[in-house]
Order: structure tokens, then sequence, then C-alpha cells
């Protein structure tokens, strides 16, 4: 744990206390801090007193006595409304601040250079997260991840000289550290997404922004419109910039061309690293991915001998393009993460012919914006409440059955993968779709489909596969 010196004998006040909630109230009361907790779940409450936090209802507080009000991001800040208890920390004068900000004052009085990476972007945040972190430790880095990519910040080892950060951001929680100031930032892209909480994509954009505007290097992949104008903009401003694309060949920063990773500087171009033969890390989004690890491992020093050895043992994550065995020739992919089209694309672009998994709880626009990979497809197979909708939009395109349950569907594409004796047969779950028609979240429809997968006979595990 983190112990929050930093707001030592000074009164916060807290609101939601849910897992990250409840373990920053922890770390505030470890570092002296005179905290008042509360949440709109009686039973999370009765949690953080039980655990020995001081809870109270934050109406019935004296708000001119506290010094900050630290806020759960999953809590609205300014979409679609205020929560209320914004808007009495706003009345009070009182500044509104999350974990990642506590982080971020913690480590600049106690380890100011120790190196620390954060990741942002619309999509890829978790996998970049992950692989900067593990080529960081293949360099014998003692390597502290955490953030939205599953544990909270402040339950990390405390900052000190000899080890590095490497941190996931949300926008929520972005929008909550006004003095986030990493090693290296990163930005991989900005689509449409979070709008809710948003307002605009201008104002989800801008959010965005902060994390490289505050970097020392703000690497930024400028392969949409709107994060080249934010290059753009930072570079103005007097920052570095490295910028990063994984279909452009820039003349100054790192670029792919297919798995060969090269950077351009003046010039002159040279091979950085290769992702050939490296099943965790396929298609031109994990090329992408790769870069921004690279570049912000090399802005902390790492040579580049070292990052290939990391790249080469990347285990890759869950859900995320993880591929769980192979039957004969047929490989079986779980990208469950994959929620909506947008998700969904990278993945059906990097194989040539796949028996797609493919449904749920539909998003608004289905999967028209997919057609375009219809071609690849040997055969989808359609579940959950998207089915119709999803049959009705494949048409003709492509051959179809309705598999309803996603054991079903697994069982079928196993049998025609097979069938097809081709060598590069795929069978892909990357649903396109939420998750909760059939299943709780998205990584329990990856478990599902694991071990549905993990059962068939004949099946061989592919090392590394949870």
């Amino acid at each position: 744990m983190i112990a929050v010196t930093a707001l030592k004998g000074r009164k916060v006040a807290l609101f939601g206390l849910g897992g990250s909630g409840l373990a920053t109230a922890q770390a505030l009361v470890a570092g002296g801090a005179d905290v008042i907790a509360f949440d709109d779940n009686p039973q999370s409450v009765a949690k953080a007193a039980s655990a020995g936090i001081p809870t109270a209802d934050l109406r019935t507080i004296d708000w001119s006595g506290v010094a900050s009000f630290v806020l759960s991001p999953g809590v609205p800040l300014t979409h679609p409304k205020p929560h209320w208890t914004v808007e009495l920390a706003r009345s009070a004068g009182v500044e509104i601040i999350g974990d990642i900000e506590l982080f971020c004052r913690e480590r600049a009085l106690r380890a100011p250079a120790t190196p620390f990476i954060a990741i942002t972007g619309t999509n890829g945040k978790s996998t970049t997260t992950a692989l900067t972190a593990h080529v960081l430790a293949s360099a014998g880095l003692d390597t502290q991840m955490g953030g939205n990519i599953g544990r909270a910040v402040l339950t990390l080892e405390p900052p000190a000289p000899k080890r590095a950060y490497v941190v996931e951001c949300s926008s929520y929680q972005i929008d909550l550290a006004p003095s986030l100031n990493p090693t290296a930032g990163i930005l991989l892209n900005l689509t449409p997404d979070h709008l809710d909480r948003h307002g605009t994509m201008q104002h989800y954009a801008a959010v965005k922004e902060r994390l490289v505007a505050g970097s020392d290097i703000a690497i930024v992949a400028i392969d949409d419109a709107w994060s080249t104008q934010i290059a753009d903009r930072i570079e103005r401003a007097g920052r570095k910039v490295v910028r990063i694309s994984k279909r452009l060949a820039v003349p100054d920063g790192y670029f792919a061309d297919g798995p060969r990773l090269f950077e351009a500087t003046g010039g002159k171009v040279v091979k950085l690293a290769t992702l050939e033969g490296i099943g965790s890390l396929r298609g031109q989004h994990n090329a992408q991915n790769a870069l921004a690890a690279i570049a912000a491992a090399r802005a902390v020093g790492v040579d580049l001998a070292v990052i290939q050895r990391g790249l080469d043992t990347f285990p890759g994550l869950a859900h995320r393009m993880e591929q769980v065995g192979m039957l004969g020739d047929v490989l079986f992919v779980n990208d469950s993460k994959a929620t909506n089209a947008d998700a969904a694309a990278p993945a059906l672009s990097s194989f040539a012919r796949i028996h797609w998994i493919v449904g749920g709880l539909p998003k608004e626009g289905g999967i028209a914006s997919l057609s375009g990979f219809f071609p690849r497809l040997a055969r989808a197979y359609l579940i959950g409440e998207a089915a119709p909708a999803f049959s009705a939009t494949l048409g003709e395109a492509a051959p179809y059955e309705i598999s309803g349950t996603l054991d079903n569907a697994v069982a079928s594409a196993a049998r025609d993968a097979a069938a097809t004796g081709d060598p590069n047969a795929v069978v892909l779950l990357s649903p396109a779709c939420a998750s909760f028609d059939q299943f709780r979240n998205f990584e329990e429809r990856g478990d599902a489909f694991r071990r549905a997968v993990l059962a068939l006979p004949g099946i061989k595990p592919i090392a590394g596969v949870r």
C-alpha cells in the first residue's frame, strides 16, 4: 500500500467505497489524514466502517473544514449531471481529486524522479500497459502495474528511486488528476466513447489530452485526426513529442510496416524490433501497442535488445486476442473484450479465414461497420439477443448459423473449422456486443469460451492460458 502522507493531518471527504475507493480510504487513513467516507450503498459504508474507516453521510458534515474531496472515478463529475457530492464540494470551494492524483502527489514527495509511465486511449490501453510493464520487468526493473487495468494504484508498493510505475488511466481518472505528470505519457487513439459521461467528443478528447500534455515525453499515435491535432498542440507548447503510427511511414517518429517496427529520424530509418511469430501481438493494432511500449521503455533507458526479448516473451492478456488452444491446425482465440464493432475490427483484420462467434447485447450500429471484413468469414455463429439483427446484416454476404448460446457456437465452429482442412483456420470469439444478456461481464463470457474450448476432445492448450 502507498500510505498517502500528502494530506496528513487534513480533513478529507471521500465518496465511493467500491474496491478502489476502499483502498484509497485505507491509504489516506494510513497516511494520517482525517477521513470521512460515504457511499450511496449502505453495504459499502458498513464494509468500510468494519475496516476502520470513519464514515458519515456527506450531506451532514461541515464542508468548510474539508481540505480535499476524493471522488471515485465511477461517479459522475460533469455529465449527465454532477453527482450531489460534487455540487456540495464545489459550493464549499473544495478541490475534487481522485486516486491517481493522490499517487502523483505522493510520488512528488517521496521519489519524484522514479519512472512513471501512464497510458490512455479509447482502445488498447490494457494491452499496452501490460506489455510496457512486461518489457520493463524483463529489463530487471522493479515494475509496479496498476490503475484502470484492475489493481488500484494506491495498493502498489510505495514510490522509491529504483522502482518504476506503469499505470493505465481512464478518462474518468484523468479528469480527477490535475497534476498528472508522467515521465512518459501515451495516447493510443481517440474514437467516440463515454460521451454520456463527457458530453461531447471535444470534452472527451480534451480530458485525454491532459495526460500527454503533462508528460516529460508525450508518445502520441497519430492514426486518427483527434490525436494528430493533440500531438501538434503539445509540440507547439514546447513539449517533447514522439509520434507513432501503425500505418504511416512518419518522417520523424516510430512506425510499423506489417510486423516490422521502425524509427525514422531526419529521413534516416532504422529497424527497432519485429513482431513476427509473436502470436500474442498479432495484428496492426498490436503493432501500435508495441510501438508505444518501445517508445516508453526507451524513454526510461531500456535498450533495444532487452525490449525485443520482452516482446518475444509477452504472454498477452486474458480476453484480448488471447490464444487459448489448437485443435489440429485450428487456432482458438478469445477476444471477449471486444464489446463493440470498433473493438472487434482489429481481431477481424488479423486473420484471413475466420469462423466468427459474434453477438450478445447489441450496441448502436450493430456490425454494419464491419462489412469490409465479411469476405474473410468462413462462417459466423450468432449468439444472444443480437442474433436476429446480425443475421439480417450478414444477409448474403457471409454464411452463418444462429447458435444461440456460446457453448453451441464453440461446438459448431470447432466442427466446421476442422472439416475445412485449412491450415490457417481460426475460431474467433470477438462478439462486438456487450455480454449482459447472457453473462455478467466480458470476463465471464471469455472464461466460458475458454472452458468450452479446453473441453474439446484433442485440444492442445497454448502455454500461459489461465
